[in-house]
């Protein structure tokens, strides 16, 4: 079935191509499945489970996005505080324009 590409407009090109990507994504899982299938009965005749030879697929924990300790804070409201990271609280940057220094207001 040879199809003769310089016959095609531009549309029909496009539309061949996608087919073809398409039919090309169908033959690689399927040629993934088999090769699974492959090696699951490779390790199966072997005796051993596919948790033995590649482990039990859980992974380490992620550390999670815990608080940070604070840096600065507020002469004038001790409660507000900030540690340093991401954009500058108005108070902070309202008292450097103000003279003070970083160190000025660190805990």
């Amino acid at each position: 079935m040879a199809i003769d590409i310089k016959s095609l407009n531009h549309n029909q090109l496009n539309d061949l191509i996608s087919k073809a990507q398409l039919r090309q994504n169908e033959l690689r899982k399927e040629k993934v499945g088999k090769l699974r299938e492959k090696v699951h009965a490779l390790i199966k005749a072997e005796g051993y489970t596919f948790e033995d030879i590649f482990g039990s697929g859980v992974r380490a924990k992620r550390r999670g996005t815990g608080s940070v300790a604070p840096k600065y804070r507020n002469p004038a409201d001790p409660e507000q505080t900030w540690s340093g990271r991401g954009k500058r609280p108005r108070w902070f940057s309202d008292a450097l324009k103000a003279g003070k220094k970083e160190k000025d207001l660190a805990i």
